[in-house]
């Protein structure tokens, strides 16, 4: 009995031979589903607005970075030359925009791209991230009490420009993310870094 089914089961092995071929052509067919489902990753960045919370944050950070560099360098340029409040957040801002385009303009440049493509790239990128950071950062600073008098050596100073800081970026961060979603912002330099 046991050898009649081990006959058997090589009798239905021959007769499906032919159809192993196909089994081969089965598995290209997988391997493209495969490839398709990756490409269809792949593009998921930037369709239907489905942009993860990490790549939004990451280039909220990177606007960040730029924008603090600048705030601070500003506030101790303007305090350094004793000049007043408004005079020293104008310049603050001046600078954060440079730096965060800075920043953004050394990545797309590095990519081999050229200076005014690049500059293009750059402002397309983070006017907007940039603009909203430095509202809801300075405008904090401005309305907070005694947060526009303090000194650059009281930690009080530091404190409220951290949680100012932390505040834009929290607020940023869906701004960027909408817009990544989009093809605007972020997305424009993603596609020079790869």
């Amino acid at each position: 009995m046991q050898h009649e089914a081990h006959t058997h089961h090589d009798h239905t092995g021959h007769t499906d031979h032919t159809g192993h071929e196909g089994h081969d052509g089965h598995d290209g067919h997988e391997n493209h589903a495969e490839h398709q489902g990756h490409h269809e990753h792949h593009g998921h960045h930037q369709a239907d607005g489905k942009v993860s919370w990490a790549m939004a944050a990451k280039a909220t950070l990177h606007c960040l970075t730029g924008c603090a560099i600048g705030e601070i360098l500003g506030m101790v340029i303007g305090t350094a030359l004793g000049w007043g409040n408004m005079q020293t957040m104008i310049l603050a801002i001046i600078l954060a925009f440079f730096f965060g385009y800075a920043l953004t303009l050394r990545g797309i440049l590095a990519a081999g791209v050229d200076f005014k493509t690049a500059f293009k790239v750059a402002l397309a990128a983070d006017t907007l991230s940039i603009a909203v950071m430095e509202i809801i950062d300075n405008g904090i600073i401005a309305l907070w009490p005694g947060a526009m008098d303090a000194h650059l050596d009281e930690p009080f100073f530091w404190i409220v420009l951290a949680i100012a800081l932390a505040a834009a970026f929290v607020i940023t961060t869906p701004v960027n993310k909408w817009m990544i979603g989009r093809g605007k912002g972020h997305a424009v330099v993603h596609q020079y870094h790869h």
